[in-house]
């Protein structure tokens, strides 16, 4: 990234250790160039699955029942980006935040496009290739999807 250029990089967090690490690291090793650019923190709300509700329902989940599901993950996700501006403003850098609804690959993939990101950070949790099989990768998809240049940060051993 060029210094001076106004660029717009994202950092895709979630709840787990890696995210925070990412978050960090990027801010430790990429200040100097993202202190003229626009940061963007991302986080993903999943897509809730009422299998389980309908089920110990009896087959009808009370409405107020799925909208109170979905109010706590945005208060989740809503905490969660609260956390990462925090940690940004300690080292002095001001955080847009955005959470979506959706599968976090695509979701991320998705905002990449539509926000013009310039630069994608995200963690991996080195997941071995069985596992990311079963799993499936998140940053595995993003390199391969995201519509810029991607900055996968690996969890440390």
């Amino acid at each position: 990234m060029e210094k001076g250029s106004s660029q717009k990089v994202m950092v895709a967090i979630d709840e787990s250790e890696i995210s925070h690490s990412t978050l960090e690291w990027t801010l430790q090793n990429l200040r100097e160039s993202i202190r003229n650019s626009k940061l963007v923190i991302f986080t993903v709300q999943p897509i809730s699955d009422f299998t389980y509700l309908h089920a110990s329902t009896h087959g009808a989940a009370p409405i107020e029942l799925v909208k109170s599901v979905q109010e706590n993950h945005k208060k989740t996700a809503e905490a969660l980006l609260e956390q990462a501006k925090d940690i940004c403003s300690q080292y002095g850098i001001v955080a847009d935040t955005i959470t979506e609804v959706g599968d976090p690959k695509e979701a991320i993939c998705e905002a990449v496009e539509k926000l013009n990101i310039d630069l994608l950070v995200l963690g991996s949790h080195g997941r071995k290739a069985l596992q990311r099989a079963f799993l499936g990768s998140v940053s595995n998809y993003c390199v391969h999807n995201a519509k810029c240049p991607v900055l996968v940060v690996r969890k440390k051993d």
